[in-house]
């Protein structure tokens, strides 16, 4: 039976009324020894509070898709086949140009947002270059499928969720297709494609989207075989131009460090609550030495970098939960990178879905101004002009850059 399956759910909740009716028959009915009542009736209380704490749980997992499977849960999942020394590049020394494209199966997805908006496509990916064999997910525009567009190449944008956290998340919880479509409709965002690759690779670890040999090459897996299979499956345009990263959380803390970390692959990056340090997450594999942290934290990335990426980066936090993270990286960026700090204050919420949920559309409209400008003299005839913003939600309002500390203070 599926974790996240409706089944499941409905089995939890037929126990969890089956638990409370359970000591209202038989309580005063036991019979035999007192040793043996007491026994009964604690196993009733237990019964009771075990299926109350499922139920919860469940619930949880299911609005928040924090995992996908019985496997993810219990820490079981390995999606990694080998993890070899690819080297500083995370090549491996191999020729990307040579390597012969790749084709896949894709069938449609099932969960919650995966039938949205057009749906989800998934497709299992051997990653030829990582070792990594794994989910991903794609979902297409509006206008993939219009004569007009035929012959038009998409920008797109790869999302990554939380650790823990499913592939399926921006798809669902965050509810990006059904945000954005109709934008892109009208077009005030660009018609982006959204891939979102499995980031839960080992059981029970994150691996902070690092290269550690021996264990995972989670940033190749993501910078390297998802756009490869992308771009040789979907008529997706080039990176770097056509590319960027989005994430929260420990997914936000990905995409400034692949961004930073490999400017010829992604021109720009959103991050959600993000942070700099790896160390953030106890279970961070990218956390367990000093040589591990510095080569995937991007502030140290882009304090050393000899020359400044080309790259354009969009940070949103609170106050001790991204913002710091963010300045930091905007006090130390040099042309031409560029940042987008926006400050989000605390009473906007705390470190959850409810919070990064309503900064999918500014941030996609900001996406849209770095990224799709130049591309639109390719876009077909019958695009509407970009509009200015109108998001006019409190939420939106906060993560659209217009809020500051200053001017957020001074908010009821």
């Amino acid at each position: 039976m599926s974790l996240t399956g409706t089944p499941f759910l409905y089995t939890l909740v037929v126990l969890c009324v089956v638990a409370v009716l359970l000591p209202l028959a038989l309580w005063s009915r036991v019979r035999g020894p007192q040793a043996v009542r007491a026994v009964a009736r604690v196993l009733m209380v237990l019964f009771a509070q075990g299926t109350a704490v499922a139920l919860v749980f469940t619930l949880v997992n299911n609005s928040n898709q924090l995992y996908d499977n019985w496997g993810d849960l219990l820490g079981t999942s390995d999606h990694v086949h080998e993890a070899a020394d690819l080297g500083a590049n995370g090549t491996g020394g191999i020729s990307l140009e040579k390597l012969p494209k790749v084709r896949q199966t894709f069938r449609p997805g099932k969960g919650p947002g995966m039938r949205s908006e057009g749906g989800v496509l998934v497709t299992q990916l051997k990653g030829r270059v990582s070792g990594v064999h794994a989910e991903v997910n794609v979902w297409l525009p509006p206008q993939y499928h219009e004569p007009a567009y035929r012959n038009h190449r998409f920008p797109v944008v790869e999302v990554l969720p939380g650790y823990p956290g499913s592939s399926k998340a921006w798809y669902g919880t965050m509810d990006a297709p059904q945000q954005l479509a109709p934008l892109m409709r009208g077009g005030q965002v660009e018609p982006f494609i959204i891939v979102s690759p499995r980031t839960t690779l080992l059981p029970g670890k994150d691996t902070g989207c690092a290269n550690i040999p021996g264990k995972v090459n989670a940033d190749s897996w993501l910078s390297i075989d998802v756009p490869k299979m992308v771009m040789d499956n979907f008529r997706a345009q080039a990176a770097p131009d056509g590319w960027a990263v989005a994430g929260y959380s420990a997914g936000a803390h990905c995409a400034a460090k692949l961004a930073v970390a490999h400017p010829d692959r992604y021109r720009a990056a959103v991050s959600m609550s993000g942070y700099n340090d790896p160390i953030a997450v106890p279970q961070s594999l990218a956390g367990k030495s000093p040589a591990l942290r510095a080569a995937n934290n991007p502030y140290v990335i882009l304090k050393e970098s000899r020359v400044p990426p080309r790259v354009a980066l969009y940070l949103s936090g609170q106050p001790k939960d991204g913002y710091e993270a963010a300045m930091a990286l905007k006090r130390i960026a040099k042309a031409p990178t560029t940042v987008n700090v926006v400050f989000v204050p605390s009473s906007a919420g705390g470190h959850t879905m409810a919070l990064w949920k309503p900064q999918v559309v500014p941030a996609f409209r900001w996406l849209t101004e770095v990224m799709g400008g130049p591309q639109r003299a390719g876009a077909a005839p019958e695009t509407t002009p970009l509009a200015p913003s109108t998001a006019g939600s409190r939420h939106a309002e906060l993560a659209s850059g217009t809020s500051s500390p200053a001017t957020a203070a001074r908010r009821p």
